[in-house]
């Protein structure tokens, strides 16, 4: 475990070598399934289990991610004693499209992708002698996970959230932009076609990015899309950001029905979703007794929106936070408490 850790401050100076060698090695053993999500659309995961292992991360990932993206940070997890679930949520990665056009992001309901994480727990998780149960989301899956826990907080006994999309940075006012898109809304032939300043998936230069800084995991995560067209995922559709708006607002609403022990990561320079609502969230588990452990987000300093991809010395700093915040709900450790202010 110190050496594992250690070799994430400097993984980034020998990636190569170690994604075309152990990371390789790794990936390989993968267990791929499908199930049928809501509308008998199909929904596609892996597992990465070990008979060793008696606790499980589950990830819900961001907007147009796959697991396929995930494999150094299920490397990662498994390493440090987990098994490792990860979902493809509808629409995106491998898991059955709505529209003709598969670039678009697209869902029918944004409570489709709640329903669809339930069921998955239902099917691969619960079933399973698990001593213990965690989750890890980004973005996106960040707000399907929030409002999966509003309705079942005893499905995890603990989740972290990284920079969780309970407000999408809008290229309008919110206040225009819900106008717009109700607007579109009563407008069947608009309503699925890609939001004002979005299209089709294309691949941008590193030095215009606003996801990460490392420069070896964004190419990384464009030789997955160059590898695998079938996982491009291109702009929202107007239908799908007036889905996401009032997600994330219900999220925050909701708030105080998540009991669950909750770490929130926030990326400071994070340039796609909302920071203030990720503190309204927050807000709104103290106000209800439950705050997020900290009692505020913690602050990933200098990184950009995608924290499990950052460079070494900042996806460290995530890791490390994360792995010990499940490490105070794992066995006997899980009597620390969880709302106890940082060392």
């Amino acid at each position: 475990m110190p050496s594992l850790s250690q070799s994430w401050l400097h993984r980034e100076s020998e990636f190569a070598a170690f994604t075309t060698g152990p990371l390789l090695d790794f990936w390989q053993r993968r267990e791929e399934g499908e199930f049928i999500g809501v509308d008998d659309v199909p929904i596609r995961f892996v597992r990465l289990c070990s008979p060793e292992h008696n606790r499980v991360v589950v990830i819900s990932p961001g907007r147009i991610e796959s697991y396929m993206k995930y494999p150094e940070v299920a490397y990662d997890l498994f390493h440090c004693g987990y098994d490792v679930m990860i979902i493809d949520h509808r629409g995106q990665g491998l898991s059955g499209r709505m529209l003709t056009d598969h670039h678009r992001g697209h869902v029918r309901r944004f409570d489709d992708y709640v329903e669809d994480l339930t069921r998955f727990w239902q099917l691969e998780i619960e079933p399973r002698d698990y001593v213990r149960r965690f989750a890890l989301a980004h973005s996106m899956g960040g707000a399907v996970l929030a409002l999966m826990l509003t309705r079942n907080p005893q499905a995890f006994d603990a989740v972290a959230l990284c920079a969780p999309m309970f407000g999408i940075k809008l290229p309008m006012p919110l206040w225009m932009a819900k106008k717009v898109t109700g607007w579109v809304e009563r407008r069947p032939a608009m309503r699925d076609s890609y939001a004002i300043g979005t299209g089709h998936w294309r691949p941008l230069p590193f030095i215009v990015n606003a996801l990460t800084h490392s420069r070896p995991r964004y190419r990384r995560f464009l030789r997955y899309y160059a590898d695998y067209p079938e996982l491009r995922v291109g702009g929202p559709t107007y239908h799908w950001v007036r889905e996401g708006i009032f997600a994330g607002e219900r999220a925050i609403a909701g708030a105080g029905k998540i009991t669950t022990p909750l770490l929130l990561l926030q990326a400071e320079e994070d340039r796609v979703v909302v920071n203030a609502a990720q503190v309204a969230f927050c807000q709104a588990l103290t106000h209800a007794g439950h705050p997020p452990y900290g009692g505020e987000p913690l602050v990933i300093q200098g990184a950009r929106h995608e924290i499990l991809f950052e460079q070494d010395k900042r996806r460290a700093v995530a890791l490390d936070a994360i792995v010990h915040f499940f490490a105070l709900h794992s066995d006997s450790a899980a009597e620390i408490p969880a709302n106890s202010s940082r060392g």
